[in-house]
């Protein structure tokens, strides 16, 4: 039960906060909404009725754990135990290019494709992080600034 735990990165984290790297990937996230935003130039941002529904809770919380669990937690945990998944290459893994993939073309369905691609910078970055503290939960941190952001910025679907 011990290994599963660990395997999907659910276990005792150390202080990611700490770490100078999640605080440049919440810079590099907050310049890339930034540039997103000058180019779309939304009609207008959410509310903070709407920031408060379930609906962009869902959407910075829940989903991006559950996304997170999934891809990083066992798909990436997974692989990074099979002696392929954790050959490298300047410091992404094969365990984390395939889970990033995956999680691009699971975005492919609901996004228009040039936003599907945009998803997998931010995803191997996820991965890295997630092998950097082996466990998810900066990742769940990062993923739900980067949903909150992008959807306070061009509003909710």
């Amino acid at each position: 039960m011990r290994e599963a735990v660990h395997i999907l990165g659910v276990d005792r984290c150390p202080p990611f906060y700490r770490d100078a790297l999640f605080h440049i990937a919440l810079l590099v996230g907050g310049i890339f909404l930034l540039l997103l935003w000058l180019l779309m130039m939304p009609g207008g941002s959410i509310t903070l009725r709407q920031v408060l529904s379930w609906n962009f809770l869902s959407l910075t919380v829940w989903q991006p754990f559950c996304e997170e669990l999934l891809f990083r937690g066992f798909l990436q945990g997974q692989l990074s135990q099979l002696a392929w998944g954790q050959r490298s290459w300047h410091s992404l893994t094969v365990a984390n290019v395939i889970a990033s993939l995956l999680f691009m073309l699971g975005h492919w369905w609901r996004h228009p494709p040039l936003w599907a691609l945009t998803v997998l910078v931010p995803s191997l970055l996820l991965g890295y992080v997630r092998e950097r503290h082996a466990s998810i939960f900066p990742c769940v941190a990062l993923h739900g600034c980067y949903n909150a952001g992008y959807f306070g910025l061009t509003g909710l679907p």
